[in-house]
């Protein structure tokens, strides 16, 4: 019995899964279809309704959900739920949160985009945005006119959903995890088009819009690019709302979230979604901006309205000694505390105020208690400060903040914030800052009065005047690189709950992380635990803050994402300044007194890796094209140097030049869009040459690995028989003709143009393979100057000039008749031969490291193919002449039994073309690495004309 009954509520809630599961095709399967959008067959759009709460009709304000790169209209799931969840308190019951409040629920719509891969396509891309586009007007033709809908995109949908403004139809942006100033792939030149769009609506449109970043828990992206650009860099008097807010300084997580995670991470979902119900009410501009910055950017620019709570007049007080602060645990009842302001004014102090699992109105926990504190600036007169009196006697007015946030609250013992699963909010903190109000002339005296009401729970209110205290610290990394360096504090005082440390002159940057390790004053002593522990809070950028519990002799890894590689500087980000901040209710024998503060290499380490890995790309390639610019300019004196050959001289003569050079343009102050991007840092200079060595010793290995495809290619051929094909010199066969008009008449109406020059990788691999095998010259290769050739004459003078060749025809000697010519001949083939091999292996090496640039567009095809069907078009990349010069040259190596571009078939000045590839790759590649490709392919073709060239032929059959 107890079996059928499991194995039946197991099969109804499989059936409940199922339900929920396919609750939202009743949208989009009948009617968006081609008639709005041509790519509704490639495409589909879906609604999410949470089954048992909800109805399945359209009923309140629309959202529309757009997923990143290789993302799914499943992720809306966890935001959309949460959002349903708190606006009903029950199936179809309304919460008391919005009753009565004209808000309305949320319909979230989502895209599927089939998670095609966006990040590396521009034109995948551009279907996006033309989708997304006409899904919102599809959407909204369900509604009433005038309706405007709320945008949300992850990863790269905030890229296409900052693609579709300008728009009326949008009224709000929230993005999550997006990279708006860096495209994590940078091999399209069209998704560089989509991004310098969207830097100018970001910079002008007035459309609210705020972005999520995870910081250093996202490895999918640097969390740098995910922060929007400041629109006051463009223009200073622009007043459009852009925000960035990091995980770790968003209320109640306090941590970062991973890429993927974004979307479900419950202490971020929650906000987010209670942010677009909050703005479902809004009426302006100026209303989105609070309520966003009240929900999910709280921590540093547009403060909540003050409201405060009325003073019954059956209140009473107690009024406190000068220099004491307010300490209550499990506070009861209802009672106003008095602070004396005089002191405090004549020491500057700030007033703060402290609250656990209770509330600073409107600042308040997820699920705080009952426990209530309100802050007044009241004036009159108290006769005794120990005897509770009625609050009639004094006049008190709301106390203006300057800080009121949530803090965490670390609890002694446990890790912070818990692995896996982040921070309660319901124990985090409310903290309180005022500037102390000036006692106006009429009063006879004036306090800070603190309102409490507390029905005894577990909480605590801790208050008092603190005084400034600012420690500016002169410690560099350059200091640091000398030893480490340590920072004193200076003995705490009694009343001292912050303490403020600035280093002016220590750089902050994404690729440094530091490690700050505290100690305290006696960490041997046994002491009473205080409420509010030392809590070590690191602020970088206004967008990212870190919070730390400090505790003796624990590293503290401290990192920020203000500046970075390839990442424009703004007024808010400078290169140099980082500012802690130490918050504590008491201090004792815990106090911190000290911190050491060194440079943690294997996660700086890490950090260069993930944010170089095209520059290391681009740069290998430069570093082949300087191996074939030696290459070519020896090939001119008579012999082609083997890559091997090419590596050694390079390693040995070039490198050591080519590292000083590439440390001192470190040091230049350029575009952050060039070399390196740190604009000139010092410190950051030595990256260069590491980067270079890292770079050649890729190309190292890379040309190992080639050895090891081509061996058993190069063991079949010798397997098989010889073959019997014609080496043409100058003609091209008509089926050669014909191949290439097929290929290219292919690239241009089906496949992309890197699939072509894949397959010329290929057949190069091939024909190197193929053509290793042959016998080499007994002993030295012999050179083409060391040859004597001078006394076999192959032509006759007469009348003491040389015939045409046409007219040579029958002078010229029969070399089959003469032992010694024949001899000739084969020493030549061979050298021909020799030399052959070398350049079609320098242009393989080369290919190779063209590959990376190319093979992206491959994984998307393919994934178009698998998903959208194989007659779904796919838009752009058909532009065979990027791949035609590659096409050429790979069929007339694979015709020549001698070298095609050498020094001597070309032209004496082909070689200069490798050197600019190298400076491309070196100073746009790493921002710009689709130009890269472009500038090979440029000088490829340009090489082939030259070969090809008239002049460059009589020379040829004149020699």
């Amino acid at each position: 019995m107890t079996s059928t009954f499991t194995a039946t509520l197991g099969l109804f809630s499989l059936t409940l899964i199922y339900i929920c599961y396919h609750a939202a095709n009743d949208v989009s399967s009948n009617s968006f279809d081609t008639s709005w959008t041509p790519l509704a067959h490639r495409y589909s759009l879906w609604l999410y309704r949470e089954v048992g709460w909800e109805s399945n009709q359209v009923m309140g304000v629309p959202v529309l959900f757009i997923p990143g790169n290789a993302g799914s209209s499943h992720q809306v799931r966890s935001i959309a739920s949460s959002a349903a969840r708190q606006y009903f308190s029950s199936p179809f019951v309304i919460s008391s949160d919005f009753t009565g409040r004209g808000i309305q629920s949320l319909d979230f719509f989502a895209v599927e985009f089939n998670e095609d891969l966006s990040a590396f396509h521009g034109p995948t891309l551009e279907s996006q945005i033309e989708y997304s586009s006409a899904a919102i007007r599809y959407v909204l033709s369900h509604y009433p006119p005038n309706t405007r809908i709320i945008v949300m995109g992850h990863s790269m949908g905030g890229i296409v959903g900052t693609a579709l403004l300008p728009s009326d139809d949008i009224s709000a942006l929230i993005t999550m995890s997006t990279p708006h100033t860096l495209p994590p792939a940078r091999f399209d030149a069209r998704v560089d088009e989509i991004y310098q769009r969207n830097a100018e609506f970001l910079a002008n449109d007035p459309t609210p819009i705020i972005s999520i970043c995870g910081g250093a828990t996202d490895m999918m992206i640097p969390s740098e690019s995910c922060i929007l650009p400041d629109p006051g860099d463009v223009n200073l008097g622009s007043t459009v709302y852009r925000r960035t807010i990091f995980t770790s300084a968003l209320e109640g997580a306090w941590t970062g979230v991973g890429h993927r995670e974004m979307v479900w991470c419950h202490q971020v979902r929650w906000r987010i979604a209670r942010a677009a119900l909050e703005l479902g009410g809004a009426k302006s501009n100026l209303d989105m901006a609070v309520i966003l910055d009240a929900w999910l950017n709280r921590d540093g620019r547009r403060l909540p309205p003050v409201t405060g709570i009325d003073i019954p007049e059956a209140a009473t007080y107690e009024a406190l000694p000068d220099d004491m602060n307010l300490v209550l645990r499990k506070p009861t009842g209802s009672r106003m505390y008095l602070l004396p302001i005089r002191h405090a004014l004549e020491s500057n102090a700030t007033f703060v105020l402290l609250v656990s699992r209770g509330s600073i109105p409107p600042i308040a926990p997820q699920h705080s208690g009952e426990l209530q504190a309100s802050p007044y600036f009241c004036v009159g007169r108290a006769t005794s400060p120990t005897i509770e009196q009625s609050s009639e006697s004094l006049l008190c007015v709301p106390l203006e903040p300057s800080t009121l946030k949530l803090l965490p609250s670390p609890i002694p013992g446990k890790p912070f914030p818990v692995p896996d699963e982040g921070s309660d909010e319901s124990e985090g903190v409310v903290l309180f800052e005022a500037t102390v109000p000036r006692i106006p002339i009429d009063a006879e005296d004036a306090w800070i009065g603190v309102s409490v009401n507390a029905a005894g729970e577990d909480g605590w209110v801790f208050g008092g005047f603190d005084k400034t205290w600012t420690l500016q610290s002169d410690i560099s990394v350059f200091d640091i690189l000398a030893g480490g360096a340590k920072l004193s504090l200076q003995p705490a005082e009694q009343n001292l709950m912050r303490r403020h440390i600035t280093f002016p002159k220590l750089l902050s940057n994404a690729l440094l992380i530091y490690t700050l390790t505290p100690r305290s004053v006696d960490p041997t002593a046994s002491c009473s635990q205080p409420l509010f522990p030392p809590l070590l809070v690191h602020k970088s950028h206004p967008a990212e803050t870190h919070y730390y519990r400090l505790e003796h002799a624990k590293p503290i890894a401290l990192h920020t994402h203000a500046s970075a590689p390839y990442i424009p500087l703004s007024r808010f980000s400078p290169s140099y300044s980082s500012e802690l901040w130490i918050y504590s209710s008491s201090t004792g024998c815990q106090d911190v007194n000290e911190f050491s503060l060194t440079i943690d290499w294997w996660a700086t380490i890490g950090r260069i890796a993930t944010r170089y890995p095209t520059t290391l790309i681009s740069w290998s390639v430069s570093a082949v094209a300087l191996l074939m610019f030696h290459a070519w300019r020896e090939s001119g004196k008579g012999s082609m140097p083997s890559v091997q050959q090419s590596l050694v001289t390079f390693i040995c003569r070039s490198m050591p030049k080519l590292l000083a050079v590439s440390f001192v343009v470190a040091l230049l102050p350029l575009s952050p869009d060039y070399y390196l991007g740190t604009r000139g840092e010092p410190f950051l200079g030595l990256l260069a040459p590491i980067l270079l060595v890292v770079a050649t010793g890729l190309v190292s290995v890379s040309w190992w690995f080639i050895l090891f495809l081509m061996w058993p290619v190069r063991l079949l051929t010798r397997l098989l028989p010889a073959s019997n094909r014609r080496y043409d010199d100058l003609g091209m066969p008509r089926t050669t003709v014909v191949s290439m008009i097929f290929i290219s008449l292919l690239v241009i109406l089906f496949v992309p143009w890197q699939i072509a020059f894949i397959g010329c990788w290929l057949i190069h691999l091939y024909t190197c393979a193929s053509s290793a095998h042959r016998k080499p010259y007994p002993g030295s290769v012999p050179s083409l100057r060391g040859t004597p050739t001078e006394s076999l004459p192959l032509r006759e003078r007469i009348g003491g000039r040389e015939q045409d060749a046409q007219d040579t025809e029958t002078n010229e000697i029969d070399v089959s008749k003469e032992p010694e010519l024949q001899g000739f001949a084969s020493v030549t083939d061979t050298l021909d031969a020799n030399q052959a091999y070398h350049e079609n292996t320098h242009i393989l090496l080369l290919m190779t490291w063209l590959l990376p640039l190319s093979m992206p567009v491959l994984a998307v095809w393919v994934r178009t193919l698998m998903t959208a069907g194989y007659t779904a078009p796919f838009n752009g990349d058909h532009n065979v002449f990027k791949v035609a010069p590659f096409l050429v040259l790979v069929d007339c190596t694979s015709r020549r039994k001698s070298a095609l571009l050498s020094h001597g078939n070309a032209g004496s000045y082909i070689h200069w073309g490798y050197l600019i590839i190298a400076c491309v790759s070196l100073f746009l590649g790493s921002r710009e690495a689709y130009r890269v490709f472009d500038v090979a392919s440029l000088h490829i073709a340009c090489s082939l004309v030259a070969r090809s060239s008239p002049v460059r032929f009589v020379r040829r059959t004149a020699a």
